[in-house]
């Protein structure tokens, strides 16, 4: 029975292999599993150069929102075509692994280290490289606005962790 509530978080290494193969690490590929029978859609972000994947009943309704956007719109249109122009169903095999096209392998410089990003309702796929160095620029920029007076105007204030 599917299961559409789930709940992706916390960092995974992950290796892939020469064929462009990567085994999705047990406690995500359990997850997966058990809300979508190991059916997602992996695309682009266009906002950095990572990878999201969403199990399949997620990625509908983001699907649905996209395809009711007006698309006289050019930036409409330029968000559609590389969303869903970059989207591929993929199936996890009896092993748990999926193929990892290479265009998307390209757009996220995805060579061999990945690192995974639970993010909720989709996992990110980032190069480990590029993870560690934009982590490294988050942290700092992060502690730089969040610096006195500064956390007071922004949305984080009052946030307690």
């Amino acid at each position: 029975m599917e299961n559409s509530t789930v709940t992706f978080r916390g960092l995974q290494s992950a290796t892939v292999d020469d064929k462009g193969r990567l085994a999705v690490p047990k406690r995500f590929r359990d997850a997966l599993q058990q809300v979508c029978q190991g059916q997602v859609v992996l695309t682009i972000d266009i906002h950095d150069a990572c990878l999201l994947m969403y199990p399949m009943a997620v990625w509908q309704e983001i699907e649905a929102k996209l395809m009711a956007m007006p698309n006289l719109d050019p930036a409409t249109r330029r968000v559609q075509r590389l969303i869903l122009g970059h989207a591929v169903e993929l199936e996890m095999d009896a092993s748990g692994r999926v193929l990892l096209p290479e265009l998307l392998r390209a757009h996220a410089q995805v060579e061999k280290e990945l690192m995974l990003v639970g993010q909720g309702n989709k996992i990110e796929f980032w190069s480990a490289d590029v993870w560690q160095a934009q982590r490294t620029a988050w942290i700092e920029t992060t502690r730089a606005e969040l610096s006195g007076d500064a956390i007071a105007a922004s949305p984080l204030a009052g946030l307690s962790l």
